[in-house]
């Protein structure tokens, strides 16, 4: 039987602002990535996340962005590969913190927003991530974008990855996601999200912005869990991915 792993991004809130619904969401996937801290988040709300994840039995991973609130982390910045090293491993640290006083194991690590996409075009940022996480802990795992330069990077120092896949962006030929500055980079019709999802996991198949099919490898689907309709959605992907016989699972019982 297929194994999947079903992620969604967390803790995003920082003080009085509530982003996201992480409570609910997290009854229906088994992986969180959780800010740290410098794109969103804060003390209290990553000790709340991290409770949350526990009560859920969902295995909590470090989302580390750019120092960049202002932005949600989405603009790039231009970054030294011994920056970006420092910037991920003082993340992960702040997150183990907190699951360590919860009795988690940090399982895995996704870079966020533009440290997410510019790495997966950038060898160099690539590998300066991935020696960063396995200096801190080398039995985590790399949650990086299918077909990208961070799991090249990842297999180089031989550090374990997985690959990850959208249900609500759409793809360039090339196999990166397409910029949400772009018409059309938003998936927004479910049925049409939920279809996708199912031949990426399935076939490792889906259709590229311009209409060309092209190949993709499915370990994790992230789906978003800030949006108006996200708790339907997600609930509606678990349900469709179950109908398909593929069971949803951690990443550390897939990769």
């Amino acid at each position: 039987m297929a194994k999947v792993d079903l992620n969604c991004d967390m803790g995003e809130s920082f003080g009085v602002y509530t982003l996201g619904l992480d409570a609910q969401v997290a009854r229906y996937i088994s992986s969180a990535n959780v800010a740290c801290g410098f794109h969103a988040s804060d003390p209290v709300t990553m000790a709340k996340t991290v409770k949350i994840l526990k009560e859920n039995g969902v295995a909590a991973g470090a989302h580390p962005g750019f120092p960049d609130l202002l932005g949600f982390g989405r603009r790039n910045m231009n970054v030294s590969p011994a920056g970006a090293k420092a910037y991920v491993q003082y993340q992960i640290g702040a997150l183990q913190a907190f699951c360590k006083a919860s009795g988690l194991t940090l399982q895995h690590v996704k870079p966020h927003g533009a440290l997410y996409n510019m790495a997966g075009k950038d060898y160099a940022l690539s590998r300066a991530i991935c020696e960063g996480i396995a200096e801190v802990d080398d039995s985590l795992i790399l949650l990086g974008l299918s077909g990208s330069e961070m799991l090249k990077a990842a297999k180089d120092i031989g550090l374990r990855a997985a690959k990850e896949v959208f249900a609500d962006r759409a793809y360039e030929e090339d196999g990166s996601l397409v910029a949400r500055t772009k018409p059309g980079a938003m998936i927004t019709d479910e049925d049409e999200a939920i279809e996708r999802v199912i031949g990426m996991v399935k076939y490792g198949k889906v259709k590229a912005l311009t209409g060309k099919e092209i190949e993709i490898e499915a370990n994790s689907v992230c789906v978003h869990g800030d949006g108006e309709k996200a708790l339907a959605f997600v609930e509606k992907i678990r349900a469709a991915l179950e109908r398909e016989n593929i069971t949803i699972a951690p990443l550390h019982e897939i990769v």
